[in-house]
């Protein structure tokens, strides 16, 4: 009966690294190795960075397979040589063997054409004011938790700040495998009840903040986007830098004329780098126009296709009355919004993912 389970888990293993392509990605592993090997490697430090992360998240990847495919094969080989002394070690590591690949089979839920891509993610304040920017400064906190927890790099490139408090938007890029995968479950609008710290008479307020989520698509895709169809804008960046940042037209505005899309970074350290990371998030947009259009004809989503527009909320964070978090897409329910808003969004982005499945 042990030596029948084990055998169960390991065809489920090599079954689940076949359609993971793990074989590809040790080749590619191989071929990033040479890359990092290069006498002139890090002459581009950003590339360099990107290569090393991409290396290391594969490594971590082929690593946690492959040493689940040797632990099953030792456990085999103990439970063949029918050592009754070691039977109840082995049941337990079997047990635990089980627990782990239920885990990690998870990963083929994240089989989208982008979910292995990194992210960028925008965040816009509703009405409401002060109210509402502070809402969409809880929520960066909260995913930039959750970023941290997966180990992601995180990198704001644009944001206009409240007046007296966090943002009226802000909009900010992941470094990271899987991280579009995970985050596309945060893409609408999100709806915060609670006691205003702000009202003077401690009355109950509903705020609403927007999220976008968009996948890295650049250089992955093809999008023809016509120089006349363009107007470009120059200002003074307001956001974080030296005093050159914030004395000279660094900011780049960019408006895509056909569809009124606008896009715009301020973050970087030149007009040149900010005009290249605008033009990377118009082509995503433009990107998840197309998809989402595309999702409407097919109707892909369960029911009638909505998308991220105010009145469409996703989820609730109700802090008052009582504590709740409920996301109207999966039907799931927390009890615990304040490890929620502290980034706990694993089983959220779960339950999302096993939902579009359906």
């Amino acid at each position: 009966m042990l030596l029948e389970r084990l055998e169960i888990v390991r065809d489920k293993i090599k079954s689940t690294t076949k359609l993971l392509k793990l074989d590809d990605l040790k080749i590619k592993l191989e071929q990033l190795s040479g890359e990092m090997n290069r006498p002139d490697f890090w002459s581009t430090p950003e590339n360099a960075q990107a290569v090393s992360q991409d290396y290391q998240d594969i490594k971590s990847e082929v690593d946690k397979w492959s040493e689940l495919e040797l632990k099953v094969t030792d456990l085999i080989e103990l439970a063949g040589a029918g050592d009754d002394a070691l039977a109840s070690e082995i049941e337990k590591q079997t047990t635990e063997l089980e627990k782990q690949y239920a885990e990690y089979e998870f990963y083929l839920l994240l089989n989208g054409p982008y979910d292995k891509n990194g992210a960028i993610v925008a965040i816009h304040a509703g009405s409401g004011g002060t109210e509402a920017q502070d809402w969409t400064e809880m929520l960066l906190r909260m995913l930039f938790r959750f970023c941290e927890s997966r180990g992601w790099k995180t990198r704001i490139i644009d944001e206009s700040k409240g007046q007296e408090t966090g943002y009226k938007s802000v909009m900010f890029e992941v470094k990271g495998r899987y991280a579009f995968g995970y985050l596309k479950s945060e893409h609408g609008v999100h709806r915060l009840v609670r006691i205003s710290p702000f009202d003077a008479e401690k009355m109950r307020h509903t705020t609403f903040a927007l999220v976008e989520v968009l996948p890295e698509v650049d250089g992955e895709i093809k999008i023809d986007i016509k120089n006349e169809d363009l107007r470009i804008d120059t200002f003074m960046s307001g956001g974080k830098g030296g005093q050159s940042v914030n004395t000279t037209y660094s900011a780049v505005r960019i408006v895509h004329i056909p569809t009124g899309i606008t896009v715009s970074c301020q973050n970087e350290r030149s007009q040149t780098q900010n005009k290249e990371t605008a033009m990377k998030v118009l082509k995503a947009k433009l990107h998840r126009l197309e998809e989402e259009k595309k999702a409407v004809e097919r109707q892909e989503l369960r029911g009638e296709y909505k998308s991220a527009e105010w009145g469409n909320q996703i989820r609730s964070y109700v802090l008052h009355p009582y504590h709740m978090v409920n996301d109207h897409r999966t039907e799931y329910k927390s009890t615990n919004p304040e490890a929620v808003l502290e980034g706990e969004l694993l089983p959220l982005s779960e339950a999302y993912l096993r939902w579009i499945k359906q």
